[in-house]
């Protein structure tokens, strides 16, 4: 019997919180790279995807799907659309947490929910009820609050949640499955990494296999990629979409904590104003979903 988002199942609950988890974590993984250029690490995540994703494909007996995906232009469009949002969003992560942006990363997952909520209101149609506009409302107030004291945008957390946001929405119009697709994502993007590191060999500038530990971490980047991605897709057919809302909040919460106690960013006035008013934002997004899940 297939399951269904309808339904909360063990094995759902514990692949999915298992992903967050692994995101929670990566920041720690990430800082070990710091003295790395962001692209070069983003390269190998590409790049390293690719045998992780392509043998659990090959495990699963899926390779047929992602062979009429490669011989289907329209598709293949759509793709490289999404691969270029995840790459993006890659990019910008791996930058805000090795730069002590570490805040900024967690403040842009936060607030994704919320603007994915407004995507789908712009672009799908959808109607917000109240309650998803008034908590829009407060993290769009938040978002001044950080603008009005630091005088700037904070685009590190902005790009973060406009390029996940769009990600999401294009993802589901991808005709392919959460497995097959994330690995024609990194096949559409390994010839650039793939370029992009051999320039960087040719230069004398790359990092990897000049010392043992960078090696292990670039070649482990795509393992620390794949896997948490991987486990979600599959952990998010098994639990309702409202659990998957609820916890999607585990991933920035644990980002915040590592930020502060481990990697010693501080909290300035406009974080500590605009934080507190993003969190009552969730919250008043959340106790629906809430209310929904003790019903069921």
């Amino acid at each position: 019997m297939t399951q269904t988002q309808n339904v909360d199942t063990p094995r759902g609950l514990a692949l999915a919180i298992t992903a967050y988890l692994l995101w929670g974590f990566l920041p720690l993984y990430m800082k070990a790279l710091s003295h790395i250029s962001p692209v070069e690490v983003v390269a190998h995540r590409i790049v390293w995807s690719v045998p992780v994703a392509g043998i659990l494909l090959i495990a699963l007996g899926r390779t047929r799907d992602l062979r009429a995906a490669l011989r289907n232009p329209r598709m293949l469009g759509m793709a490289c659309v999404t691969a270029a949002l995840i790459s993006v969003n890659w990019a910008i992560y791996v930058w805000a947490i090795t730069s002590g942006h570490a805040l900024d990363a967690a403040l842009g997952y936060y607030i994704n929910p919320l603007f994915s909520i407004a995507l789908a209101a712009l672009i799908l149609g959808e109607r917000l009820t109240r309650i998803q506009g008034l908590a829009i409302m407060l993290a769009t107030a938040g978002v001044a609050v950080l603008v009005f004291e630091a005088g700037k945008l904070p685009w590190a957390a902005l790009s973060l949640t406009v390029s996940w946001g769009f990600y999401a929405l294009f993802k589901r119009s991808l005709p392919i499955g959460p497995n097959q697709g994330f690995l024609l994502e990194v096949l559409i993007l390994t010839p650039f990494a793939l370029a992009f590191l051999l320039w960087q060999s040719a230069q004398g500038l790359g990092s990897f296999g000049v010392t043992t530990q960078d090696t292990v971490l670039l070649a482990g980047a795509g393992v620390v990629t794949a896997v948490p991605l991987l486990v979600y897709a599959n952990g998010a057919k098994l639990v309702r979409l409202s659990t998957m809302g609820i916890l999607q909040y585990i991933a920035p919460t644990m980002i915040f904590i590592t930020a502060i106690i481990l990697f010693g960013e501080e909290i300035d006035r406009g974080r500590m104003i605009a934080f507190p008013m993003i969190w009552a934002a969730l919250v008043i997004y959340s106790l629906p979903m809430l209310r929904q899940m003790r019903r069921a």
